[in-house]
């Protein structure tokens, strides 16, 4: 099986990277944007018939979840139109696309944790792209898998683990919101997933089954101040942790204040044991101080 991931530069590709094991079957190709930017239309139709890959992972993708409400155009280039054109190339070469997507796209105003099936209401730019990357991926392919990731940290790249450490290192307090409600993700938890998820995609069998949208996160609830407050643990960092509303910290793009995921689903479809997200941070951690 040959695999293309897109985005190779980005903290979820690198830890695909990572989880990658040569040989088992599998012939792994990471790109980053200076090789396949996905907004080529043309181009990411020439690349796919060229290497002819039997799945597509796509962790490319327009991130800046407050720059976009002035970027809008830009965010809707990568997260909609980028997908659009993986997804043509998918269906026209017979591959199977898996395309990573978020929790924001939730966001409908329950307090129980979201099924697939649950309704989405994405609010900022950033959510209705993405979300808008979503309908054209299933739209133009019948062959995609769509995971709803959510809160992605990791030792790579900018993300809020890293942010917290360096403001730690910095001052003696800092204010963290409590009323925004999800649920942490360590990107080599999710990379080990698509890896099992990749391999059970050899099996033509059970690709039906594989098809559609699914929720992962880790398991667990925490709001962003309970995930500093650990972090500031598990790291030793002496900085205090202030809770705060999201009112008292105002940014251009409103988040979603619950955001928790059932994932019952992907549980059942690949026999995973999903980690709790404090048992990953703590082995995230401990990979950092190596």
């Amino acid at each position: 099986m040959r695999v293309l991931v897109t985005g190779a530069n980005s903290q979820l590709g690198m830890a695909l990277a990572q989880c990658v094991q040569p040989g088992e079957g599998m012939e792994w190709h990471f790109h980053g944007r200076s090789e396949l930017d996905i907004t080529d239309e043309e181009g990411v139709m020439q690349f796919v018939r060229f290497l002819q890959p039997d799945v597509v992972i796509n962790t490319a993708a327009y991130t800046a979840v407050d720059r976009a409400e002035d970027e809008v155009d830009a965010a809707f280039a990568v997260n909609r139109d980028g997908v659009a054109n993986l997804a043509a190339a998918v269906a026209a070469t017979g591959s199977h696309l898996v395309h990573l997507s978020t929790d924001y796209v939730y966001d409908n105003g329950q307090c129980h944790p979201y099924r697939e099936t649950d309704a989405v209401r994405p609010g900022g730019a950033y959510a209705r792209s993405k979300r808008a990357g979503e309908q054209e991926a299933l739209l133009l392919s019948e062959n995609v898998t769509l995971i709803r990731a959510s809160w992605l940290y990791g030792a790579m790249r900018h993300n809020f683990l890293q942010t917290m450490i360096r403001l730690g290192q910095e001052r003696k307090e800092l204010p963290v919101v409590y009323d925004q409600v999800g649920s942490p993700t360590w990107t080599m938890d999710l990379a080990r997933m698509l890896v099992q998820l990749t391999d059970a995609l050899k099996d033509e069998a059970r690709r039906p089954s594989l098809c559609g949208v699914f929720n992962y996160s880790n398991e667990g609830v925490a709001s962003w101040y309970d995930f500093a407050v650990a972090i500031m643990r598990v790291t030793g960092l002496p900085c205090r942790i202030l809770p705060i509303r999201s009112a008292e910290y105002p940014t251009p793009a409103k988040r979603p204040s619950y955001s928790v995921m059932d994932k019952s689903k992907i549980r059942s479809a690949l026999g995973l044991r999903i980690p709790h997200w404090q048992e990953s941070l703590e082995e995230c951690w401990r990979g950092m101080e190596k």
